[in-house]
């Protein structure tokens, strides 16, 4: 790519990247999406409670999107990975993997977030699958189906009421000793939501499907799906080094506006917000892309 200066990098081209990046073309914004092609969905057959493309596989969305985002002139994509960022002369400049470098006014980071995956054998080939996140993005799909939620305390709390209204085989998986408050230990016995507190040895999958699960006693259970909280981690650490704020889950701090804690960065989608979903990622891109021509116009204007 010849051209090195923009007004506005992008960093990450998923739903909430180029849902900037469309907000940017349409007002002639000069503008760079950086994309390393690897989306935390990818592995997710479909997806689901987004208008229009409910059932859609995350593919073809972004595949849509980017086809309609080409037709403006003004935005150009580069396929690589974004490794570094400083402040240069009053802009910043966004270093690639492959010895690139790109200057611009404004950032968006849109990277999203990684996964960091448990160490039990079956569970990244089931993540997204049948082993799952979220009940609205997921639980329609695998409603009235025997179900574990791996997880403990408020969390495992939170999900066993949401997963009660999908199916009444719920069983929680807290992988120790239980943490749980008296009230909700009754609750649950009240919901006949069984607590198993064994450690997990093994997933048994049919291509991603659970069959059943492997405790590290030797001893089985079956279920269909289960739901799990893990922890992940940013997919990009050019925020940090940039001065950006995380907060107490190590998702990036924005304000209402998606404006991180630095000038001129701004940031949109998973990595900075709990509600991980492809509608709220395009939403919150559209905010970012608005809200940084904003500021560029009246800098100019």
């Amino acid at each position: 790519m010849d051209k090195k200066e923009f007004e506005v990098i992008i960093i990450g081209g998923s739903y909430a990247g180029l849902s900037a990046a469309m907000a940017l073309g349409r007002s002639l914004r000069k503008t760079l999406v950086i994309d390393a092609g690897k989306p935390c969905n990818r592995q997710t057959p479909h997806s689901h409670n987004f208008l229009t493309q409910d059932g859609s596989t995350p593919k073809k969305i972004s595949e849509i999107a980017k086809s309609q985002i080409t037709t403006y002139d003004s935005i150009k994509f580069y396929d690589g990975l974004a490794v570094s960022g400083k402040r240069k002369n009053g802009a910043f400049e966004i270093s690639t993997l492959k010895g690139n470098n790109f200057t611009a006014k404004k950032l968006i980071f849109a990277a999203g977030i990684k996964d960091l995956m448990p160490n039990i054998k079956g569970f990244s080939e089931c993540w997204g699958i049948s082993v799952v996140h979220c009940p609205y993005c997921h639980g329609y799909e695998i409603r009235n189906k025997k179900t574990a939620i791996i997880a403990n305390g408020e969390r495992a709390f939170h999900l066993a009421s949401l997963v009660n209204n999908l199916t009444k085989e719920i069983a929680i998986i807290t992988s120790g000793a239980k943490d749980f408050e008296k009230e909700q230990l009754e609750k649950l016995k009240q919901h006949k939501i069984q607590i198993i507190e064994k450690e997990i040895a093994s997933i048994k999958h049919r291509n991603g499907h659970v069959e059943h699960i492997v405790f590290k006693d030797g001893s089985t259970e079956n279920f269909e799906c289960a739901y799990a909280a893990i922890p992940f981690e940013q997919n990009s650490n050019i925020p940090k080094e940039l001065g950006c704020n995380l907060t107490e889950d190590e998702l990036i701090e924005v304000n209402f506006m998606q404006q991180t804690t630095q000038e001129g960065i701004f940031a949109c989608g998973d990595n900075s917000s709990m509600m991980r979903s492809v509608a709220l990622a395009v939403s919150s891109g559209n905010i970012a892309g608005a809200v940084v021509n904003g500021e560029l116009t009246k800098e100019n204007f």
